[in-house]
């Protein structure tokens, strides 16, 4: 039902009776297409014992606001009615899954702990300390990759250009069909979730509001994929990178918490009777540059500093360090849209009122805050923050790997050697009024302030 590859052993232990089945939903918060769901289902089946779905929710998370959790228990809400409708208990546990995971098990004793593969390091931390408080077998499934992240590569890759081969030969054998869920149903039930009570009892900031624009759950993101596949996927390789068009799919929010599936998309776009070349363009974002994030996290414990720059990046920011900026701002600067740049302003804007940035300006945002900063830590520090503060798919593989890319040259080469950046890829104002109408962008953006 599953393929084994999508399967690794967290902790053995020799599994007794028929307790309950844990599912430990965290990373992919759906229901269906899920290959870890799935794979409890299966093992919850094969030995006629109960399944349940668990998510433990804490109650602060670095940098996560009022949006991202708006997002989440909006989606959450969701799962709980699917699951209901298969009559399989869902749980929400709230506190640190350290504690609440063992605890749950240990009262309903479990036989079995199932759970989504992360690359973050804090979210390995938490499934080691669970590791270490339980006795029974705990499996983890890559559910969020197509191809399993330690399966597409055993190391650290230096780029697209190394990985994509290895998964281009690995895809025949992952692309498969999802079961139909709807052939399990049991006869058990949990205690309606009271969701205005959960939200109550949260501690996030609230000073990053929730957005509108796009609703939350499996069903949103399934029409999101429509609506791009009927009206945006064709043209999709020329327009993706003009921030004036609205050719990007928005399904990185979607993405990021697991409400809909990468494979589940990919087979989509691939069945799609749009050209190969904007068929292409878009499988390589979704898949190769998606799963290269994580195999950078995954492989990479300082993914989020500048340690986990290659050594070509570190040396030529250790012979820049000391060069002349003519602009220094501090991170309150940037986070207030206070730049002397109307175009880095304006992405700093659409970030901050819509919870999202176009692609093609999260790059030149990123290398603006190097060149407008004293040091490449800082400028790692304050891009991270604020992506991670204002962006729906912030504290997520992509975005470290794609501030690492624009900041420390990660899964780049070395350029022209130049003041501030060295060696690193540069980018400017001039650069990007040759591919798009920078007024044109900055005048939309305007309108979202004072529409």
């Amino acid at each position: 039902m599953v393929n084994t590859a999508r399967v690794r052993t967290l902790k053995y232990s020799a599994r007794k009776g028929k307790g309950p089945v844990i599912y430990w939903m965290s990373r992919d918060q759906r229901v269906h297409n899920n290959w870890a769901f799935l794979y409890a289902l299966n093992e919850a089946a094969t030995t006629e014992s109960p399944f349940y779905v668990v998510f433990s929710l804490v109650k602060s998370y670095p940098n996560a606001k009022m949006r991202h959790y708006h997002f989440m228990i909006e989606g959450l809400r969701e799962v709980e009615a699917t699951l209901k409708r298969y009559g399989i208990p869902f749980y929400l546990l709230l506190g640190s899954p350290f504690n609440t995971i063992p605890e749950f098990i240990n009262q309903s004793g479990a036989s079995m702990l199932v759970s989504d593969f992360d690359p973050l390091r804090w979210k390995m931390e938490w499934k080691q300390k669970v590791n270490d408080s339980i006795k029974i077998p705990h499996f983890e499934v890559d559910a969020h990759n197509i191809v399993p992240c330690w399966y597409a590569s055993n190391k650290l890759e230096f780029g697209a250009y190394t990985l994509r081969p290895r998964i281009k030969k690995l895809l025949p054998e992952f692309l498969d069909n999802y079961p139909v869920v709807s052939n399990f149903t049991q006869n058990l039930s949990s205690k309606t979730i009271d969701w205005n009570k959960v939200v109550s009892r949260l501690q996030p900031d609230s000073d990053v509001k929730p957005v509108y624009w796009l609703r939350p759950g499996e069903n949103a993101a399934q029409a999101i994929l429509k609506e791009f596949l009927s009206e945006k996927l064709k043209g999709y390789a020329e327009n993706r990178n003009n921030p004036l068009l609205d050719g990007q799919s928005n399904l990185s929010p979607y993405l990021h918490f697991g409400h809909i599936s990468a494979q589940a998309v990919a087979q989509s776009i691939i069945s799609s009777s749009a050209s190969e070349p904007d068929k292409s363009a878009f499988l390589e974002e979704l898949i190769v540059r998606r799963e290269l994030s994580d195999n950078f996290c995954f492989y990479s414990p300082s993914y989020d500093s500048t340690h986990s720059f290659p050594n070509w990046a570190q040396e030529t920011h250790a012979k820049h360090r000391t060069d002349e900026r003519e602009h220094v701002y501090t991170a309150s600067e940037f986070e207030n849209s206070l730049t002397h740049d109307k175009l880095w302003n304006a992405a700093q804007t659409e970030m901050v009122i819509t919870g999202k940035m176009h692609g093609y300006m999260r790059m030149y945002w990123a290398k603006k805050i190097l060149e407008w900063t004293s040091s490449p830590e800082e400028a790692m520090g304050i891009a991270i923050y604020l992506n991670d503060k204002y962006s729906l798919d912030g504290r997520d593989p992509n975005g470290y790997a794609g501030i690492a890319w624009s900041i420390g040259g990660v899964h780049d080469r070395a350029w022209s050697e130049r003041p501030v950046f060295g060696k690193i890829r540069y980018m400017n104002y001039n650069g990007c009024r040759r591919k798009f109408d920078v007024n044109g962008y900055v005048n939309k953006i305007t309108k979202l302030i004072n529409p």
